[in-house]
């Protein structure tokens, strides 16, 4: 448990997430057994893990696309909450996720992508559109202009860099004005200038209160606010607490399973290859 974690249990403020004793399925296959996890709120956390570890079930957990085995003292609970309606749970949690990504058209524009955010769909087509108020237009060409994107309006996903789609992915994460963004590899597919643009923009959402939940396996993703580091292999915490203490060789070798070294310039860590020597 963060210590932003411990305080807000210690004042009776009930946590971000709380998986108490769970067992997760993903069809037949079991990712996690009696596992345990809070995130306070207002943390700003990074969870690193390679592939298959069980990073993206943990964000279908919150995105309540996956439930544990019911058993007696076990339980996820979101803000308290055993269960969520989806429209009331997305004004406090904004997801960003490959998944989500992945279900876009190529065709459907990025303003359409932003206000899909409001209906909690992929696209706002056919008697969708009719739904979409316009304060809620002008909200979202007001988070675009923020993000950088007004200019892309009316231009389909198709004809923009990766840069361009993540960022109208971040503003339909947005436009319910979320306490809290997940961000799922938010870097992955970008070039070092689309890179460094996002992560700065999520530097700045810290800046203003957001708080972020960055799920990823680059270490040179956590930005310097993140203070709080989770370690996960094979669906088993490896590591868990303060960034500067759960950062280091052994922790990352026995993560990931190969030799290391590590550096850290200007509070952004870095892993390369240990070599053979």
């Amino acid at each position: 448990m963060g210590s932003r974690a411990i305080l807000q249990a210690a004042s009776g403020e009930v946590p971000l997430l709380d998986i108490r004793n769970a067992t997760i399925y993903r069809g037949e296959n079991r990712v996690f057994h009696r596992f345990d996890l809070t995130i306070g709120q207002n943390e700003q956390v990074a969870i690193l893990g390679p592939n298959g570890c069980g990073k993206s079930t943990l964000l279908k957990i919150i995105n309540r696309e996956i439930y544990p085995v019911a058993a007696d003292e076990s339980w996820v609970r979101i803000l308290g909450r055993n269960s969520w309606n989806v429209w009331d749970l997305r004004s406090r949690i904004g997801i960003v996720s490959h998944d989500l990504h992945a279900d876009y058209r190529d065709t459907t524009t990025a303003l359409h992508v932003v206000l899909s955010g409001y209906l909690s769909s992929v696209g706002v087509h056919g008697i969708l559109a009719g739904r979409i108020t316009s304060a809620q237009r002008a909200k979202a060409r007001e988070i675009m202009a923020d993000l950088g994107i007004a200019d892309l309006a009316d231009t389909p996903l198709r004809r923009m860099s990766t840069g361009q789609q993540r960022r109208c992915l971040l503003g339909r994460a947005l436009v319910h004005e979320p306490e809290t963004l997940i961000l799922d590899e938010p870097t992955a597919g970008l070039d070092l200038t689309a890179s460094f643009d996002y992560l700065a923009r999520i530097r700045q959402l810290v800046a203003k209160g957001r708080s972020i939940v960055l799920v990823t396996h680059l270490l040179n993703e956590i930005p310097p606010e993140i203070g709080r580091v989770i370690l996960i292999r094979k669906g088993v915490i490896v590591a868990d607490g303060p960034k500067g203490s759960v950062l280091t060789v052994e922790n990352l070798q026995e993560t990931y399973d190969t030799r290391i070294r590590l550096a850290r310039v200007d509070d952004y860590w870095l892993a390369y290859p240990a070599g053979s020597s």
